[in-house]
């Protein structure tokens, strides 16, 4: 079972939480029959223990035949090493399907986060995702574990009704009515089971989803004194989760105290009966022992189904989030019939009149300070509107990939993640030593290096947090570099560092990046002073262009958005001068 390969059935159906669940059960199909038929053969067995018994204390222990009583014995012993052998494997295809239930979980919803991109903040929060990795794919993985047990006793159940109607049609038919009838007992609390686990499910979303934007808000809560109003705030939320929890568990409780109530007055109705018939001399003394051990074993698939039951329950709530996710369709699809983009060209937006020349280093400065976003996000293809062409070529006419090989955005919202320093900056491990120290060099992160024990093989830390805000910048521009794109579209990358160091990195950026076209989306002077040419943006549109000392000598409005003067400011400064 350790090298059974993951079955890939297709997309998930995105319909119902149901057929999602089907979805996962046909991709795992062979080790689902596996563990059904050992927890058939695992229950089954255990099934016959009552009849070999009842066989033996009639045959051999009335009877006072040795023989008979020693084959029985051998017969029990066989049989209970067969249950023995067949639990083992059923518990291992058990933990099996688990695990593979819960894997394939894992991969749906990355893969789909990964295909949604900037979507998916858009539409769900943080915590709500991480959720669906805390605690969803736990109760799907349970529902698949289970489901051999309750194939197992669903069989057990029909073995036992047909030896008690070959013995005792009134028994028989006692154990055909009666099961049926206390799962009905127990469907009324089923519905307002799934509702309020639904609820708590929604809860611990919305609290996971507030702890995440606490943890990386911290250092400004701190900055600015709001860490009381958050830890009250996450304390309301708790207490939230903590009552949908406890309505859960009061209707748990019951319908737990049901599972052991209602087979155990079966096992006493069963038992009563089997003791009249034995009193009326219609039943054996084996007879009533065998009776007593049905009815005892009968409490065991009685509770695995209402067990199976209960986590159908857990696991459509879990489907229903899961659901959520992959019914989520990316903003940025691929046309039916791409092209394919050229190696290097002009990078234009009609929308603005921007044009990026081939192999520059440009800078883009708007006038109004959130246009950056809308115009990285139209100029590497994260707006489905977008009209950008690349050497001539629409990006709405090629691929995803395709764009995301040629156009790499790196903007203030990248992120660090858990690992090496060096898999964080080459992921792909296609860079060589010197090409990882120039990158860090261009983005004068020398002293980040220095600073860590292990150097390049240093651990990275959950999002970065061992490092500073100016660090991380850094961090994230080595990373951008190494990855060595046509168009590099970088959206203020040194806003968290101080001047001496931004005035290194705007020299050496140029250097580093000769002869590849390089956008830089900035008003910092620093790096518009070292550039080859500034584009100035006012209303979304281009207003001028040309060399930045240029453009602070003949417009104001230029010169106004990058020395961040006021007009009255502005036309004081030019009447001292008069």
């Amino acid at each position: 079972m350790r090298n059974l390969p993951l079955a890939d059935p297709g997309t998930p159906d995105d319909r119902s939480p149901a057929r999602y669940l089907l979805w996962v059960a046909r991709g795992q199909a062979r080790t689902l029959a596996g563990g059904m038929s050992f927890g058939i053969l695992w229950m089954a067995s255990q099934a016959f223990i009552p009849a070999i018994l009842g066989k033996a204390i009639d045959e051999g222990v009335a009877a006072k035949d040795g023989d008979k009583l020693l084959q029985w014995t051998a017969a029990l012993c066989a049989i209970g090493v067969l249950q023995a052998l067949a639990g083992i494997m059923r518990h291992r295809f058990a933990v099996t399907n688990w695990l593979m239930a819960a894997y394939r979980t894992v991969q749906v919803i990355t893969r789909k986060s990964a295909d949604l991109g900037a979507t998916l903040p858009k539409h769900l929060a943080t915590g709500e995702v991480v959720s669906v990795g805390a605690s969803d794919l736990a109760s799907i993985g349970t529902l698949m574990e289970v489901s051999a047990r309750f194939a197992g006793a669903i069989v057990a159940f029909a073995v036992v009704a047909t030896i008690l109607l070959s013995t005792s049609t009134v028994l028989g038919l006692v154990v055909l009515i009666g099961v049926p009838v206390m799962l009905f007992c127990l469907g009324p609390m089923l519905r307002p089971l799934h509702r309020r686990q639904s609820a708590q499910r929604e809860a611990v979303g919305e609290l996971n989803s507030l702890g995440s934007d606490i943890v990386a808000g911290l250092r400004v809560l701190r900055g600015i004194g709001g860490e009381d109003s958050f830890s009250q705030r996450y304390r309301r939320e708790s207490q939230e989760v903590r009552h949908a929890g406890v309505r859960v568990a009061r209707i748990q409780s019951v319908l737990d105290a049901a599972q052991v109530l209602l087979p155990g007055t079966f096992v006493v109705l069963v038992v009563g009966i089997g003791a009249h018939f034995a009193l009326r001399g219609d039943l054996s003394a084996g007879s009533l022992v065998a009776f007593y051990g049905y009815a005892t074993f009968l409490v065991l698939p009685l509770r695995t189904v209402t067990e199976f039951v209960n986590q159908l329950m857990r696991g459509l709530v879990a489907g229903a989030r899961v659901i959520r996710v992959v019914s989520l369709r990316p903003e940025i699809t691929d046309p039916a019939n791409a092209v394919q983009l050229p190696v290097r060209g002009d990078l234009v937006d009609p929308v603005s009149g921007v044009r990026a020349r081939d192999g520059l280093l440009t800078a883009i400065v708007a006038a109004e300070p959130d246009v950056y976003g809308v115009l990285a996000d139209r100029l590497g293809r994260y707006d489905e509107g977008s009209e950008v062409r690349f050497g001539g070529v629409t990006l709405a006419s090629a691929t995803r990939a395709d764009v995301r090989q040629r156009i790499l955005v790196s903007d203030a919202g990248s992120q660090l993640f858990t690992g090496t320093l060096r898999t964080e900056l080459d992921p792909a491990g296609r860079r060589t030593e010197e090409q990882l120290l120039a990158a860090i060099r261009t983005a004068s992160a020398e002293d980040v290096l220095v600073a860590l024990a292990d150097g390049l093989d240093s651990e990275v830390e959950e999002k970065g947090r061992s490092f500073s805000g100016g660090q991380r910048q850094r961090l994230v521009l080595v990373r951008a570099l190494l990855a060595d794109p046509a168009v590099l579209v970088l959206v203020e990358p040194t806003s968290a560092v101080d001047a001496h160091t931004e005035a290194r990195i705007a020299d050496r950026l140029r250097e580093h990046r000769a002869g590849r076209s390089t956008v830089v989306l900035t008003a910092s002077p620093l790096l518009l002073d070292r550039v080859d040419e500034v584009i100035f943006v006012a209303a979304g549109r281009v207003v001028a262009a040309g060399k930045h000392r240029d453009l602070l000598a003949h417009e104001p409005q230029y010169r106004r958005t990058v020395t961040r003067q006021t007009e009255e400011e502005q036309e004081l400064t030019e009447g001292v001068r008069r």
